[in-house]
């Protein structure tokens, strides 16, 4: 439940704080007086489109604040501190800065988010109903959210399994068609890949064998070179002629070394890293000489790695950098090849997905048909007797749902609402069969109809009672109030007959000291209701006829409320 607003720098209000409560609040004021912008500030405090020129002129940023008690709202609670915000005492705070250079900043307990992530946090709290939901409500998509959303979970989960079952049929008749109109392509591609796992079929390479030949021929290529330098270095470590050589030359300091080693343990150990030298050393020239051994010429070898390297380069040169790409190609082709061999196969496959998909379809669209029927039904009564307590008892509400020539997204049906104004009138719809007050009155019973199905604490009515009055005003209010025995109801209006059954009766003031005009919000008590009230029924305050008018509303409205 909301607690508080506060509002500063937003269009003619410069600074105001807004206490709510439990029941019905109503704010009044003079047209002009800026009573919409308590609705324009809750639209930006549930992450609403920023409007610059709702900056209040002269001021660099307008700020809306508003205090939210999170009593039974534990999904609104973790929701804060999902993004980071926290919960103190049971409330946490709001805040949306809108600059006049356009910047927008949010902030949930505390928290700075995107603007989106605040109208996530902050939509299940309130529900805004304005005269522009009266020109949605004629749209037939927003008649038939309306109706979906009066049915329920039951008629929602009809509703996701129809767009599911819709959105895989079309999926599969579009992989139908592509595969039907590609057939000709798809065989032109398998003969292509077909012929190239055939190349590197026929020459069949093993992983990393490029590398592995590319050393081979290099080390045929120039084996004599190799010998000679192997030959050499056997010669320099070990001289079989007699020359001298390494371990000669090592064998011989090792001697010295060892000749002194009792005057001087360094010198022995000298001596000891010498002998080590010289078992390497030894080991060293017997492994020159077995690869220089190995090391033979081959031409015939040389030729046939040469022949083998030329024929890894044609596959590379068309599949892969690589041979190991070549091999990736291959695999990669090769399971592409088996789904385009079984074109055939796939194309009766969707065929046949398809028309389960179809028979499915169909039974899910019936179901969602039949359950939108039955919620018609209701809906259709529960407005009907919503109007009859806003005075219009001979009116009959009713929701046509009739089958439409397609299915779509949202089902097969066609939705329509429908009016009956009078006894013996035909149902016609509603932008036919509604003057402008009777549409008011209509709309105002369709909110509040669909208000009994919403989980949101708040509700908040801008104007709807707009084109009603007389007897017709004084029941808008007594339905007001009796909805407001269960929800927190804030209505912006401009009849007494409503205003008189608030429990919370706010005015918007407006002020001005000739070059700048400033609205500021008032809670009145009981005496400055009846100077309100009588205003807005007589055009003055202090009128005796408007006054005793007022203490009239206020005390048919209060034994209503009392019943």
């Amino acid at each position: 439940m909301l607690e508080e607003i506060r509002i500063s720098s937003l269009g003619v209000i410069e600074s105001s704080t807004l206490e709510l409560g439990p029941g019905l609040t109503v704010i009044t004021g003079e047209t002009g007086a800026g009573k919409t912008m308590i609705v324009t500030a809750l639209g930006l405090l549930l992450g609403g489109r920023a409007d610059t020129g709702a900056v209040r002129t002269g001021a660099k940023t307008a700020r809306v604040e508003g205090v939210v008690r999170v009593d039974g709202l534990a999904a609104f609670g973790a929701a804060v501190e999902e993004v980071g915000g926290e919960v103190e005492d049971d409330r946490v705070v709001l805040a949306r800065n809108v600059s006049a250079e356009g910047r927008s900043r949010a902030f949930v307990g505390g928290a700075s988010v995107p603007v989106t992530a605040l109208a996530q946090v902050a939509e299940p709290l309130v529900a805004v109903h304005g005269q522009s939901d009266q020109h949605r409500l004629l749209q037939a998509r927003a008649q038939r959210e309306a109706l979906d959303s009066f049915g329920g979970a039951p008629l929602a989960g009809l509703l996701a399994t129809y767009a599911d079952l819709h959105r895989r049929l079309e999926a599969t008749e579009a992989e139908l068609a592509e595969v039907v109109a590609t057939a000709r392509e798809r065989a032109q591609e398998a003969d292509l890949l077909r012929f190239g796992l055939g190349e590197i079929e026929a020459v069949s390479p093993e992983p990393g064998e490029d590398a592995t030949l590319a050393a081979d021929e290099t080390r045929l290529g120039f084996a004599d070179t190799l010998r000679t330098a192997a030959e050499s270095a056997r010669e320099a470590l070990s001289s079989e002629d007699g020359h001298p050589d390494a371990l000669t030359t090592a064998y011989a300091a090792r001697s010295a070394l060892d000749g002194v080693r009792e005057h001087d343990p360094e010198a022995g150990e000298l001596a000891d890293r010498l002998a080590e030298l010289t078992y390497l050393l030894s080991d060293l020239a017997a492994d020159v000489a077995s690869y220089a051994t190995r090391i033979e010429t081959d031409p015939a070898r040389l030729a046939a790695v040469s022949e083998r390297r030329a024929a890894l380069t044609a596959l590379t040169r068309k599949y892969g950098d690589t041979v190991d790409e070549v091999l990736a190609w291959a695999e990669r082709s090769a399971t592409r090849l088996l789904s385009l061999d079984n074109t055939d196969e796939r194309i009766e496959e969707l065929r046949a997905a398809s028309e389960v998909l179809h028979r499915e379809r169909a039974e899910a669209a019936a179901a969602l048909s039949a359950a939108r029927a039955e919620a018609a039904g209701r809906l259709g009564e529960e407005v009907t007797a919503e109007l009859a307590l806003l005075a219009m008892p001979h009116a009959r509400f009713t929701v046509d749902v009739r089958p439409a020539d397609r299915f779509t997204s949202t089902g097969a049906d066609e939705i329509e609402l429908m009016l009956a104004a009078n006894t013996g009138s035909d149902p016609r719809p509603l932008n036919k069969g509604a003057s402008g007050g009777e549409l008011s009155r209509v709309m105002l019973a369709i909110e509040v109809a669909l208000a009994g199905t919403s989980p949101v604490p708040t509700f908040v009515f801008d104007e709807v009672d707009a084109g009603v009055g007389g007897a017709a005003a004084v029941e808008v209010g007594r339905r007001l109030a009796q909805l407001a025995r269960t929800a927190q109801v804030l209505v912006v209006t401009h009849l007494p007959q409503v205003a008189a059954y608030a429990d919370r009766h706010v005015v918007v003031e407006k002020a001005s000291d000739g070059s700048i005009t400033s609205s500021g919000l008032t809670v009145l008590d009981d005496s400055e209701r009846e100077r309100e009230l009588s205003r807005m029924l007589a055009g003055m305050a202090e009128s005796d006829t408007g006054l005793a008018h007022a203490r009239e509303l206020l005390e048919v409205a209060q034994e209503a409320r009392r019943a």
